[in-house]
């Protein structure tokens, strides 16, 4: 199984999905980008999902270029609000799926709100991507 998560800059929620949907089998390929891919991922999305078990601290962005002549079998748009352009995604795709979230990166405030949208955020991306994996992956 081979599953393509896609957001504009692949820094946060594709990368919590991504590392989410990883954990739940060995036996799926995750991926992850972003069609204007940041050049690393958000530190505070690597924070909170630490503090979830587990690390994307050695993930990457990538853009969505490096993957489009490959075959997937999912290829998960995750970007949500009404300002943000989700990617469309023209490659060899068996499902288009479209799951989105706000962007925590977006959150303005003190330290301790920004944070608490961060970890709204991941449980919500893990609630949905374990959702997503019990219903058509399992």
């Amino acid at each position: 199984m081979k599953v393509l998560i896609l957001c504009t800059g692949n820094s946060c929620r594709s990368q919590m999905a991504h590392g989410f949907l990883q954990s739940f089998s060995s036996n799926i390929d995750v991926f992850s980008a972003g069609t204007k891919p940041a050049e690393k991922v958000n530190p505070k999305a690597v924070e909170v999902m630490k503090e979830a078990g587990i690390d994307i601290s050695d993930h990457t962005p990538h853009n969505v270029s490096e993957y489009i002549n490959e075959p997937w079998d999912y290829v998960i748009t995750v970007c949500g609000g009404a300002n943000e352009s989700c990617p469309v995604f023209v490659g060899n795709v068996e499902h288009r799926l479209h799951i989105g979230f706000d962007d925590p990166s977006d959150a303005i405030g003190s330290d301790e709100f920004v944070m608490t949208e961060f970890r709204r955020v991941r449980d919500e991306i893990k609630n949905k991507f374990e959702q997503f994996y019990n219903d058509n992956l399992k």
